[in-house]
């Protein structure tokens, strides 16, 4: 199993799409955000518009992008195509099942194994590069990293548009949990 380098980022997951309102897998299909979604990303930039970012990085996938522009109150620093959402395969656009098979591989989709080591990969180069980063992107990408930092993908599915603090908590252990106004003086480059 890759490792995640051990420092700290904030997440943000894309606002409300067409295909969550629908209760339906994304995955790479290429959908909009909803009104609602759009408000949600306004919402994280209160948070998020006023940081000095040292670096801000979308995934390719418009709501993700969306996202970013509205959260930033401008365009991410980069797209990165390493963080667009795993590829459900025949899955994709079918409703959301009560039990997600993280682990499986969907038919004609990409595997769990090949999904995480893409996603390590490419948080790997990004926290290499800057300090702290703002990585805009989807709810695969929090399974990937509960998988990189706590060894199953289970957990609550990650709120739209709810920026997320990750950072390394102690010798081995990770803390995933909302950001909050106290973090802020973490994230500014001096």
């Amino acid at each position: 199993m890759p490792a995640l380098i051990r420092r700290p980022f904030v997440f943000l997951r894309h606002g409300q799409s067409t295909r969550n309102l629908e209760r339906r897998i994304g995955g790479q299909h290429d959908v909009a955000l909803t009104p609602q979604g759009e408000d949600e990303a306004k919402r994280a930039g209160e948070l998020l518009r006023d940081i000095d970012w040292s670096l801000a990085v979308s995934s390719p996938l418009q709501r993700a992008y969306r996202t970013a522009e509205l959260a930033l109150g401008r365009a991410p620093d980069r797209i990165v195509d390493g963080l667009m959402e795993r590829h459900w395969g025949e899955l994709e656009g079918q409703p959301i099942p009560e039990t997600i098979p993280y682990t499986s591989t969907p038919p004609g989709g990409e595997s769990w194994e090949t999904f995480v080591e893409r996603i390590a990969t490419t948080l790997n180069a990004l926290l290499e590069e800057a300090d702290t980063p703002l990585i805009v992107g989807h709810s695969g990408l929090i399974r990937a990293v509960r998988w990189l930092t706590h060894g199953s993908p289970s957990g609550p599915r990650s709120a739209n548009a709810i920026p997320l603090w990750i950072a390394p908590e102690g010798v081995e252990g990770w803390t995933i949990r909302a950001l909050s106004p106290t973090d802020l003086p973490l994230l500014s480059r001096a």
